[in-house]
């Protein structure tokens, strides 16, 4: 239980902290400190504060908190490796390794000069780890499954990859400024157009996914009440892209809001598909003892 809450609390505060780097970029505060991992070479840089210096000195300290929170996740997971899954100590040495990543990303964003492959990188690796993250905490959370799920954790499964697949479309579009030079003189319109056409596809995904679970008779509650978080967070950020998009980006906290949404809603279909998953394996060994054997 207590490696439970301390999984949860490194997953609301990913989530946190992925809205806060958003806010970095969006407010050009990338490059606010100009030295890594020192902010003008100093720990707290008082002088030289203002909102940009402090969204990147905060972004940083709380990246660091949350290196330190998977650290302590991975030694507890060893330490008690004989009362807890077999899979969870390995888990959280992944969470680390991610982490380290993250912070060696972190670092080269500065010392390149913000360059939009990095960035790029960047998120998608502080998106695995939310997902990661996320996925150790439903595996640990006691569920009975009622085995009807049928093929939605495939679907769900599909359903995430291409969010996630759509997400790095759209920190590329931000990482290169695509969008405000397309709307502005008409260039990187290419790569502006590619985060609106892949839309469609995740979109449908989605669809058919709450379509197949709406149709699913007696769908475990949990994953009722996904199907209806899913449905909101899809709408409201296909309501936020094309209102920042008619905005030319120029209203930041609607910009923010719509990283965050789309960063919730993978997180939310990798929940479902996860607990899809374990309702099925629930039930399968149940099934397999009461299935007739045959006699000769």
């Amino acid at each position: 239980m207590r490696l439970r809450r301390l999984i949860w609390k490194l997953a609301i505060a990913t989530l946190a902290l992925m809205a806060v780097g958003s806010a970095t970029r969006v407010m050009n505060a990338g490059l606010a400190c100009p030295d890594w991992p020192l902010c003008y070479g100093q720990i707290v840089p008082r002088q030289q504060m203002n909102l940009q210096v402090f969204l990147e000195w905060f972004h940083r300290m709380d990246a660091s908190l949350i290196g330190l929170m998977s650290i302590w996740l991975a030694v507890q997971a060893w330490w008690c490796r004989r009362d807890v899954p077999t899979w969870l100590p390995w888990a959280s040495l992944g969470a680390v390794f991610l982490i380290v990543v993250q912070g060696a990303l972190g670092g080269l964003t500065v010392t390149e000069l913000l360059r939009f492959d990095i960035v790029t990188a960047h998120l998608g690796t502080a998106l695995a780890f939310l997902l990661t993250v996320l996925v150790m905490g439903l595996c640990l959370t006691p569920y009975q499954g009622v085995g009807t799920t049928g093929p939605l954790p495939i679907i769900g499964a599909i359903a995430t990859v291409l969010v996630y697949g759509q997400c790095l479309l759209g920190a590329l579009v931000g990482s290169r400024w695509a969008a405000h030079q397309c709307l502005g003189g008409a260039q990187l319109c290419q790569v502006m157009n590619s985060h609106l056409i892949g839309v469609v596809p995740p979109t449908i995904a989605i669809l058919g996914l709450l379509l197949v679970a709406w149709r699913t008779p007696a769908l475990h509650p949990w994953l009722r009440r996904l199907t209806v978080v899913i449905g909101t967070l899809l709408a409201g950020q296909i309501v936020l892209g094309i209102a920042t998009l008619q905005l030319h980006l120029q209203v930041e906290p609607l910009t923010i809001t719509h990283h965050t949404v789309g960063a919730s809603l993978t997180a939310a279909l990798m929940a479902f598909t996860v607990l899809a998953w374990r309702d099925r394996r629930a039930v399968a060994p149940v099934a397999a003892a009461l299935r007739p054997v045959s006699t000769v």
